[in-house]
């Protein structure tokens, strides 16, 4: 069908995207919850989410000129927007489907009826904030995904920043979610919002330092610098009666061929600067890129870890144990899973920060420094690493292994930054060298 050019023509393929999302929805909303008020609840969020947009585009496009604008520009954005929208839709539909804790299997004598969550009886609280803030997120993503299929409807959304509020409004959802979902208490939840807190402080800090710094170095630029560089006329000179009619036009002559000279080689160099500045440009677009795709990449793993955490869940209240639905790495060994909790949570918040922060560089000009995302995505590898180190094994000796897997990466990577700086310094000493010689054949 896609290859198909009069489907394409007619939409039928749109149309039929249309028809999937709203049927995804349906069965969201039925088969996250077990009563009719709450899947009307979950579908109206959609429709205030849809009313939202269409209020946004009204009232902050009035004054709007309908100029000429890149096409690519708002396409390359959408494309952004797309692929987060899809990413949260994917994670929180099966999030919302199964639950954190799983359901009860069968019917007792405590009032658990079978396939209901097992969260909803032992921690409603918990299960409400999980399953409004799973559902916020999951709405607004079908809602963006909905917006993004009409050009017509996704280029003013774009320029008025709609679609952005929603976008921010999903990972604050996928964030309260996992606060919710991945803790059976409500001090470990307070725990990661404060990580949150930390985390976006820390970032946003740097942010700022750096911008202070920069003001601050900032010099005045030179004005009126071609108009002090005035050379003498030599028609004006002390021996102008002196000199014929024949030498003034050679003298002319020369100076228009010095001018056009030095037209020339401005012209050039401004070239070779365009080139060079668009070549930085594309550069810091690929590194945005690829550190979205790493923001991406972790926030899909660390989601579905920690609602569902290593080890499994307990499917009864026996030997003792705590209640259904808690985690038995919990039971059997706290620290290590306290470990392996805050290590997720912490490459889950990271990731959060590098994709929160980003999306403001992908939707308007503003200038972003890159350096903090860096500092966030060595967070978020560091929080995965000790998160795997953590949960994929159960004795200490086994978990020390896994890390000192790093040191020799880490080698490798020094050995070969330091052989490129030794490769780059070689070729910059032969050209040095090599210079005076060309100069003086020359």
């Amino acid at each position: 069908m896609v290859r198909s050019s009069s489907l394409l023509k007619r939409h039928t393929l749109e149309a039929a995207m249309l028809l999937d999302l709203f049927g995804l929805t349906g069965a969201y909303a039925t088969g996250s919850c077990r009563d009719v008020s709450t899947s009307i609840y979950v579908v109206a969020l959609a429709g205030a989410i849809f009313v939202y947009v269409v209020i946004h585009i009204v009232f902050f496009t009035l004054d709007y000129n309908d100029k000429q604008e890149d096409t690519n520009l708002l396409d390359s954005r959408r494309e952004v927007l797309l692929l987060l929208a899809i990413l949260v839709a994917t994670l929180t539909y099966q999030a919302g489907l199964t639950p954190p804790g799983g359901f009860w299997s069968a019917d007792d004598n405590l009032g658990h009826q079978a396939g209901f969550p097992v969260l909803l009886d032992n921690c409603p609280q918990h299960y409400r904030a999980f399953f409004y803030c799973n559902a916020i997120s999951f709405m607004s993503s079908v809602a963006l995904i909905v917006l993004l299929v009409n050009p017509n409807l996704y280029r003013p959304a774009i320029r008025c920043y709609a679609l952005y509020v929603c976008m921010v409004a999903d990972m604050f959802g996928l964030m309260g979610a996992y606060a919710a979902g991945s803790s059976r208490q409500l001090r470990t939840s307070i725990y990661v919002l404060t990580l949150v807190a930390a985390v976006f402080a820390v970032v946003i800090l740097q942010v700022v330092i750096f911008w202070i710094r920069n003001s601050k170095n900032k010099t005045p630029g030179q004005v009126g610098s071609s108009s002090s560089n005035v050379s003498p006329d030599p028609a004006n000179g002390p021996y102008e009666q002196g000199v014929g009619s024949v030498e003034s036009s050679e003298i002319r002559s020369h100076n228009t061929d010095i001018e056009s000279a030095e037209h020339l080689k401005e012209k050039m160099e401004k070239e070779l600067q365009d080139e060079e500045e668009n070549g930085e440009v594309q550069r810091k677009k690929d590194m945005r890129e690829y550190l979205m795709l790493l923001g991406v990449l972790a926030v899909s793993v660390t989601y579905q870890t920690g609602l569902k955490p290593p080890g499994g869940l307990w499917q009864e209240n026996n030997n003792g144990h705590s209640s259904s639905g808690n985690s038995v790495l919990h039971d059997i060994n706290k620290r290590r899973y306290h470990a392996f909790f805050y290590s997720n949570s912490t490459s889950f918040i990271a990731s959060i920060v590098v994709v929160v922060l980003l999306l403001p560089r992908t939707l308007h000009n503003h200038k972003l420094l890159l350096w903090p995302m860096h500092t966030a995505i060595l967070l978020n590898m560091l929080g995965l690493l000790g998160a795997y180190a953590a949960g994929s094994t159960r004795d200490l000796a086994t978990s020390r292994n896994v890390i000192c897997l790093v040191i020799p990466v880490l080698v490798y990577i020094a050995a070969y930054e330091a052989w490129s700086f030794y490769q780059r310094n070689t070729k910059v000493t032969k050209e040095i060298l090599h210079q005076p010689i060309s100069d003086e054949q020359s």
